[in-house]
């Protein structure tokens, strides 16, 4: 790392490839190319393929800055979007037009851990010459590998699971190789470069994924199943809850539940603002997938652009909270959850 006879040039390049290599092996893939920032990452995969024109079809179950990309910068190069539910099928086909090139689709989603049938929507795209392109962000690799199933292209915001700790921004697009040479064609004239440090900080982070995977999905599948009995919670959410409506498409397509959980708070915005007050051990931040547990209130922090009918139409309500599980015992994370919701009563 400290080598004066490289140039950072040579080892951006360096700590790049290797990233990239690995990533490309975790996803079953071919190639894949590191970007800055997760947003980067999804951005990339859109304009390197997308002109003006075209049409694309996504899951409206999605971070809110990948649909202030759809509502408001795609109609600034006349690229056309159509909103899906992420599980009714139907609306997929519907939504279909002669100029449609690409489904994007979140599995799980954010925040409402949705779960889209993944052979379904390579079906889908293979009948309409489609690319498919998944966000991989909350599975990580180690959980769920859409290529197995299909998929063209697989994004990551590396900033959440695969940091793993929140020390730094990153990204990642991975697929197919010619898909992938279009990405970085696209990359390497818009500039969104990762730094050498933060590839060099990501590839390192990837050796230990295994195991703090483990243990992000033994304590929210632990705290998931805590929650559905408390009396201040009137609804949880976990893909590996036999409640879930899509829990079978779960167990065939990912590997555990994941490191999220959301509950729906009793009481609304009010009563979900005294929670958040209430909270003493887990960080109240938008991030995700750091070895502290983070509480999230989607509908003013990740959500917040978004209207409020467009956060109803993807399930975001005003007590929606979510629960990034982090790697402390779990009968601290439960402590400090518990003490919350009973001072918010």
């Amino acid at each position: 790392m400290s080598n004066p006879g490289i140039s950072i040039a040579a080892l951006q390049i360096r700590n790049s490839i290797e990233l990239e290599n690995k990533m490309a092996a975790l996803e079953n893939t071919d190639d894949a190319v590191s970007t800055a920032s997760g947003m980067s990452a999804i951005f990339n995969s859109f304009m390197a393929f997308l002109k003006a024109g075209d049409h694309l079809i996504s899951s409206r179950a999605v971070f809110g800055a990948t649909h202030t990309i759809f509502t408001q910068f795609f109609p600034n190069w006349n690229i056309d979007f159509t909103l899906v539910d992420p599980v009714d099928q139907d609306t997929w086909q519907k939504a279909i037009r002669p100029n449609t090139k690409m489904f994007f689709v979140e599995t799980p989603s954010n925040p409402g851990l949705d779960i889209v049938d993944l052979t379904a929507a390579k079906s889908f795209c293979e009948t309409n010459g489609l690319l498919l392109n998944v966000d991989n962000c909350f599975a990580t690799p180690y959980l769920q590998q859409p290529a197995n199933f299909g998929a063209d292209l697989i994004t990551h915001s590396a900033t959440k699971f695969i940091d793993g700790q929140g020390r730094v921004l990153g990204g990642i697009v991975a697929g197919k190789r010619e898909l992938i040479a279009q990405v970085k064609k696209f990359c390497r004239s818009t500039g969104p470069a990762l730094s050498p440090f933060n590839a060099w900080i990501l590839s390192k982070s990837l050796e230990t994924l295994a195991v703090r995977m483990d243990r992000h999905c033994d304590n929210a599948e632990k705290l998931a199943n805590i929650l559905i009995d408390h009396p201040q919670v009137s609804g949880v959410t976990y893909p590996f809850l036999k409640n879930h409506p899509s829990y079978d498409i779960a167990k065939r397509q990912m590997k555990r539940g994941g490191g999220l959980v959301t509950f729906e708070i009793k009481g609304g915005l009010e009563q979900g603002r005294r929670f958040l007050d209430a909270i003493q051990m887990l960080s109240l931040t938008a991030n995700l997938g750091d070895t502290r547990s983070i509480a999230t209130h989607p509908a003013s922090t990740t959500h917040a652009r978004l209207t409020t009918e467009a956060r109803a139409e993807t399930g975001i309500t005003d007590g929606l909270i979510r629960i990034s599980a982090g790697l402390e015992h779990i009968d601290d994370i439960v402590s400090d959850i518990d003490h919350a919701l009973n001072a918010s009563a």
